[in-house]
């Protein structure tokens, strides 16, 4: 029998979340050598090891077959995958993590509340400044399909490596894509959710590889993760 290996966030809440998770299924993890080591076993399903990576790294190495199971946010899968892709399967998702995936411009403009209203504004910004209109974001392929979906053309992706929420009071973007999960920080920073801007309602999954989809562990990971909900 091959070793499969789940991978799941490597530090933070989102890791304490997903052991909990774990732990209330029966499937405990031994970490391997130091306490904080990046590697372990699970304890309660035979051969699958455990590697501890950011939850961006599960999406992609879920994407790419290096591991054969993943805990990482649905955002950050559906940002990894391209249209019509199917080489991730949601097995259970999973109750932590929760957070949308949002469109966001200054609350200050009073006559922008959806994605026509911004769809206008790009238009009129062009005229005004020759230019167009910044989108800050980590979400690049989420946010290029949703804008497409809406007829929204008249702007530019600035890819974010920060903070996103602060990029329209630095002067670096417009508008922005971003994660949250109250909206706290959004208001924060002046901004405002569009009544149509949310892309994606996100919460932590648990996806599988197509190799290991039919291995007869993955059947028994996802029932034991459902039954303990």
């Amino acid at each position: 029998m091959r070793t499969l290996t789940l991978a799941i966030p490597s530090k933070g809440r989102l890791m304490e979340q997903a052991a909990a998770v774990l732990e209330k299924a029966g499937l405990s993890i031994m970490r391997s050598g130091a306490e904080r080591g990046y590697r372990g076993k699970l304890q309660g399903i035979d051969s699958i090891e455990v590697a501890f990576l950011s939850a961006a790294e599960i999406a992609q190495n879920l994407r790419e077959g290096k591991i054969d199971f993943g805990i990482t946010g649905a955002d950050l899968l559906w940002e990894k995958s391209a249209p019509g892709e199917n080489l991730v399967s949601v097995l259970a998702p999973l109750r932590f993590g929760y957070a949308d995936v949002a469109v966001a411009v200054p609350e200050c403009w009073l006559d922008v509340a959806s994605m026509a209203d911004l769809d206008e504004v790009s238009e009129s910004f062009y005229l005004r400044h020759g230019r167009r209109l910044r989108i800050a974001t980590k979400y690049l392929n989420l946010t290029r399909r949703f804008f497409a979906e809406r007829g929204v053309t008249g702007y530019r992706i600035v890819e974010s490596l920060g903070a996103t929420e602060g990029a329209p009071a630095a002067g670096t973007a417009e508008v922005i894509v971003d994660i949250t999960t109250t909206g706290s920080t959004l208001a924060a920073n002046h901004l405002k959710v569009l009544d149509d801007g949310i892309i994606l309602c996100s919460s932590a999954v648990l996806a599988a590889s197509p190799a290991a989809l039919g291995d007869p562990r993955a059947g028994l990971l996802q029932n034991r993760l459902k039954a303990a909900e």
